[in-house]
């Protein structure tokens, strides 16, 4: 049964007729309430206008009582001050029919108004009486006047008049009884009423609280699998980043050693090779000279091609492995490459390097990263003007490249942009943050972030002994052309 309700209860919050049915049962209450106030309320009228008939009803029989009174004491004394009741009688009991006739149209009750018919014609003999008893009285004629009245005439209509008054005040009382078994009534149907729309109200809403916890459960554990779910798919990402960092890094080391690996095989065996020719070409031309004399512009040509070969092959081994970075530090090597650039573009590039304390493979990082960032200026900027800067910042150190040239959307950046990513990630596997701002017309500016090497803690000196042999000075390696 509660599953039933429970599932009534859900549709119904999910359906749009739930606000219409709350309102619905809200008016229902107030209607109920209402009926049950108007109900009360007439019935209370009713015995209100009931009560003033017993009233009246009392009152005149009192009126009609008193006038006998004092008729009866007017003929003992012949005192004229006993006339006054039974002079007000008349007018008293007058009016009172009439009350008591507005009374009975506003209840609309015709057999009451019967009986107040009756009532009426037994007051008005029990009046006519009294004025003919009082008025032989006041003629001299006692006699008669006592006559009359011991005939009984009187007696008879006054009991007359007191048992239809009492007919009158019974039915009454009865009426009044059913009146206020209705106002009971009414009132226990609006109280049950009541208390069953409460009820109801309460059992829905308790349904509905009920309801509305199930759903926030729900919803809390569908956000608490959102958020395993959210932290599974982070933790993940994190993980394919790291592994696709640890993998650029991979590619750059195994990229760099093969460039050193072409670098070596040209210095030592192309570089063997084209001095070797070059030699050879230097002992042939003195005997050319002296035999041949017609083929020495061909070997002067011979000798500027070979060493035209072997500059090119001086740059390509600088292009492969800068030999000023191995050999002369970070900031010379960026000069050359600066001034290089400049010289061969015929465009102003500036400078501004500070001294910076990098691990080789970032200062390497820095390096290619500068040298990518020059070419893609020769190939795509159109620029006017360069500036190039390392900066130290404490633990950390800032390159940026930028030019003023064409620029471009960084939204739509597409394949060919595959060189930024790539620096991207080898600024990221040194540990690094590389930033790029750009914008159509207005330039390109590339920034990356990358740490220093935290500063060497100060060796003691250690004290001088002579009992400690000295050891011979080790000849220092020569360097390889």
């Amino acid at each position: 049964m509660f599953a039933t309700l429970n599932r009534w209860t859900g549709q119904l919050r999910r359906s749009v007729l739930a606000l219409p049915l709350v309102i619905l049962l809200g008016g229902l209450m107030i209607g109920i309430s209402e009926l049950s106030f108007g109900g009360a309320d007439s019935q209370l009228e009713r015995l209100m206008l009931r009560s003033q008939v017993r009233l009246q009803i009392g009152q005149t029989l009192q009126r009609i009582t008193d006038a006998e009174s004092g008729q009866r004491g007017y003929l003992l004394t012949d005192r004229t001050d006993y006339l006054t009741p039974y002079r007000n009688a008349g007018r008293d009991v007058q009016r009172g029919i009439t009350t008591l006739q507005t009374l009975y149209q506003q209840l609309g009750e015709p057999d009451s108004q019967a009986a107040l018919a009756l009532l009426g014609n037994d007051l008005a003999a029990k009046l006519s009486e009294l004025d003919e008893v009082v008025s032989l009285h006041q003629a001299g004629r006692r006699g008669p006047a006592h006559e009359l009245l011991l005939t009984g005439i009187g007696r008879d209509q006054m009991d007359q008049i007191r048992q239809q008054a009492e007919q009158m005040l019974v039915a009454e009382n009865q009426r009044v009884v059913i009146g206020l078994s209705n106002v009971l009534s009414v009132l226990l149907h609006g109280r049950a009423g009541v208390a069953g729309m409460t009820l109801l109200s309460v059992l829905l809403l308790a349904m509905f609280l009920r309801q509305s916890r199930l759903v926030d459960r729900q919803d809390a554990q569908h956000q608490a699998m959102l958020r395993a779910e959210r932290d599974r798919l982070e933790t993940e990402v994190n993980q394919r980043t790291a592994e696709l960092t640890e993998l650029a890094r991979h590619l750059e080391t195994a990229r760099e050693d093969e460039r050193a690996r072409l670098a070596r095989d040209l210095h030592d065996e192309l570089g063997a090779l084209l001095t070797a020719a070059k030699l050879d070409v230097a002992r042939m031309r003195p005997r050319l000279q002296q035999d041949l004399p017609d083929l020495l512009p061909r070997v002067a040509h011979l000798i500027e091609t070979l060493n035209s070969g072997i500059a090119l092959k001086r740059r390509i081994i600088e292009d492969l492995r800068p030999s000023t970075l191995s050999n002369l530090g970070l900031l010379p090597a960026l000069e050359v490459l600066c001034r290089e650039f400049a010289d061969r573009l015929a465009l102003p590039v500036i400078t501004a390097f500070e001294p910076v304390k990098l691990a080789p493979a970032t200062e390497l990082t820095v390096f290619r990263m500068v040298q990518e960032s020059l070419n893609n200026v020769a190939k795509h900027a159109q620029a006017t003007v360069v500036q190039v800067s390392l900066q130290d910042h404490g633990s950390t150190a800032t390159v940026t490249v930028q030019d003023d040239g064409s620029g471009f959307d960084m939204g739509h950046t597409g394949l060919a942009r595959h060189g930024l990513v790539g620096m991207r990630y080898r600024v990221q596997a040194e540990g690094g943050r590389l930033s790029l701002q750009s914008s159509p017309g207005q330039g390109t500016r590339l920034s990356a972030e990358l740490p220093q090497l935290p500063p060497q803690p100060e060796l003691p000196e250690l004290p001088h002994t002579s009992a400690l042999p000295l050891q011979p000075e080790q000849p220092a390696l020569p360097l390889q052309a």
